[in-house]
C-alpha cells in the first residue's frame, strides 16, 4: 500500500516543486540600481533551445545593443523562460540606453 501511495503522489510532488513545468523570471543585471537611468532606446537578444539537444541565438549584450541601435548601455535585464524541465527554454538579454 505505501508503494502505491508513493506512485500516486509522486507526480503531484514533482509538480509542486517551483519551476518544474513552467518558469518565467525577469531580473536585473545591474548593481547600482539607485542611480539607474534607462535611456530612450531598448534592445533585446535571445538564445533558445529545444529538447536539450538543439540551441540557437545570441543573447549577448552586444547583440541586444545592436538590435536596439544603442551606442551607450545604461541598464540591462535578463529574462528566462523554461518549460518542462528545460525541454524548451529562452534566455533574453534586454538593454536600455541611448
Amino acid at each position: 500500500m505505501p508503494r502505491r501511495l508513493a506512485l500516486l503522489l509522486g507526480p503531484f510532488a514533482l509538480a509542486a516543486l517551483p519551476g518544474c513545468f513552467y518558469l518565467h523570471t525577469r531580473s536585473t543585471l545591474d548593481t547600482d540600481l539607485d542611480k539607474t537611468t534607462l535611456g530612450s532606446k531598448v534592445g533585446e537578444s535571445h538564445h533558445q533551445g529545444i529538447l536539450w539537444a538543439v540551441a540557437w541565438g545570441d543573447a549577448g549584450t552586444k547583440a541586444a545593443a545592436e538590435n536596439g541601435g544603442i551606442k551607450v548601455i545604461n541598464h540591462a535585464d535578463q529574462e528566462m523562460l523554461m518549460v518542462f524541465f528545460g525541454a524548451y527554454y529562452r534566455y533574453t538579454t534586454i538593454v536600455y540606453g541611448d
